[in-house]
């Protein structure tokens, strides 16, 4: 009789039942901090769609017949054709535009991820005379625009014989683009344990095995992460191809569709297949790297 009365008794209790309410208004969320919280989502909602409606306008568009873009050329996917992009590729010789722009875009990523990678390296272990100022002098070249001498490289170039030529254009490319990576790796190698250094040396290592074998490993998030920025700088650079390959026979993607856009104005459809063109080979290249991407820049902000 007395366990069924305690048991009884531990049924009826209202404290467990308290308890519970409190601890489920502790852990609720407050009406106002709940109307933050959506209309944080609604702002993100609003602006996502801002920003992924003209890419959905331009594939839409490419994948329209002619005649429905001429109709309708505001509306989306109300039908299928391949024949904007055949037109690109084969009237606008934007197959000629996508190798160029493989050809000036490869090369100069390499050189300014092995360059900044060398320099990066040097600026960081290796102690020698005059090693700041040299180090300011090269990020200096983040501070002058490249609108400041453009004009007299142009003359340089020419009087060198590489005006309109692919490593003329690759030379500026990749001099545009060292100075931030060697800002970029100086900070990864700034921060790796002296000891590594030390112990290679102990073992007889010299210093490019220490800097090729030991070094550049651990640092390969971060020479990934520029690679794939310069990249897409280098695809996307409109100015210098515009300026220092005049003659149109290494004319890259962003010229040519300029120049696509200048000789056939009015035809939406095939100008919109020609900027899918342009934007798939970047878009494919960051959603492949994208993690290492973001890992390479959140190590170099914490490092830096």
């Amino acid at each position: 009789m007395t366990t069924t009365t305690a048991l009884k008794h531990i049924e009826t209790d209202p404290a467990p039942r308290r308890t519970a309410r409190v601890s489920r208004k502790d852990n609720g969320m407050s009406p106002r901090r709940r109307t933050a919280l959506t209309g944080k989502h609604l702002l993100l909602i609003v602006l996502s769609a801002v920003s992924l409606f003209p890419v959905i306008l331009v594939i839409s568009t490419a994948l329209k017949s002619e005649a429905e873009v001429r109709t309708d050329p505001f509306s989306l996917f109300t039908s299928f054709s391949l024949e904007n992009l055949q037109n690109a590729w084969v009237v606008g010789d934007f197959g000629s535009y996508l190798l160029n722009s493989i050809l000036l875009s490869v090369p100069s990523t390499l050189l300014v991820v092995v360059l900044s990678t060398m320099a990066g390296y040097t600026f960081a272990r290796l102690p020698f005379r005059g090693r700041t100022v040299a180090f300011y002098l090269v990020v200096l070249g983040l501070l002058v625009p490249f609108f400041a001498y453009m004009i007299p490289l142009y003359f340089q170039l020419r009087g060198l014989g590489l005006l309109d030529t692919l490593p003329g254009a690759i030379l500026v490319l990749t001099s545009t683009g060292v100075s931030f990576g060697t800002f970029f790796m100086r900070a990864f190698f700034s921060d790796l344990p002296l000891e590594l250094e030390q112990a290679a040396r102990m073992d007889g290592a010299s210093e490019w095995q220490i800097f090729v074998k030991v070094m550049l490993p651990l640092v390969s998030s971060g020479a990934g992460a520029l690679g794939v920025f310069t990249f897409i700088q280098n695809w996307n650079n409109f100015l210098v191809p515009l300026l220092y390959l005049p003659g149109g026979e290494f004319r890259p993607l962003t010229t040519g569709l300029y120049q696509f856009t200048g000789g056939r104005s009015l035809d939406i459809g095939p100008l919109a297949a020609g900027t899918l063109i342009t934007i798939i080979p970047v878009v494919v290249l960051f959603l492949v790297m994208q993690r290492q991407v973001a890992e390479g820049f959140i190590s170099g902000a914490v490092k830096g």
